[in-house]
């Protein structure tokens, strides 16, 4: 079942970004559907997060994205190479979002590889956020769609996750955030 808008408006990004954990995001593009479990997320608190793309009220052309209401994906260039996803969450004009760092593939294996040009199944398949975005076809002309639509959506099949499943740690690439680059805003989960 799709995550309901209810999912990623509420207002605990940290909670969201954990919550995440364990659930299903899928893709359909040119017709053939992708996609794994969430296995590794981190929260961004917008406005009063410096390793946020928000902080400080900034508003951009490619940041507006994030002032939508939750449930948006938030697509962004990462060095003018790499697609990252995130998941808008929070109310209109609070621009809370979660990257999505790695997923467990689970289904259209072979388009993934395909995507990755790749020959068999890796490791490193869909293992960091731009590998991942890669291996399910998503592009930044993708930011602005909804989560609730038939591109891009995360489904709960029912995995329960135990908090001792999941481990909290600093997030990656964040070093100029200062004190922030220190928060426990990454989470992996132990499959």
């Amino acid at each position: 079942m799709k995550l309901p808008i209810s999912f990623y408006t509420r207002d605990d990004v940290v909670l969201i970004a954990k919550e995440l954990l364990g659930k299903y995001l899928f893709t359909r593009v040119d017709g053939k559907l992708t996609g794994g479990i969430i296995t590794e997320t981190e929260a961004y608190e917008g406005i009063t997060d410096r390793a946020s793309h928000a902080f400080g009220g900034r508003r951009t052309t490619r940041t507006e994205i994030m002032y939508r209401e939750g449930g948006t994906a938030y697509v962004y260039l990462c060095y003018g190479i790499h697609s990252l996803v995130n998941v808008v969450t929070n109310k209109k004009d609070i621009p809370h979002a979660v990257l999505i760092r790695a997923i467990r593939p689970t289904h259209g294996i072979d388009e993934m590889l395909k995507r990755r040009q790749m020959n068999g199944p890796k490791k490193n398949l869909s293992a960091g956020p731009g590998t991942l975005s890669t291996a399910l076809g998503i592009h930044y002309s993708d930011s602005g769609k909804s989560l609730l639509g038939k591109e891009i959506w995360i489904e709960d099949k029912g995995i329960v996750t135990k908090p001792a499943s999941i481990k909290a740690g600093t997030r990656i690439g964040v070093d100029y955030a200062g004190e922030d680059a220190e928060r426990l805003y990454r989470f992996v989960l132990n499959l």
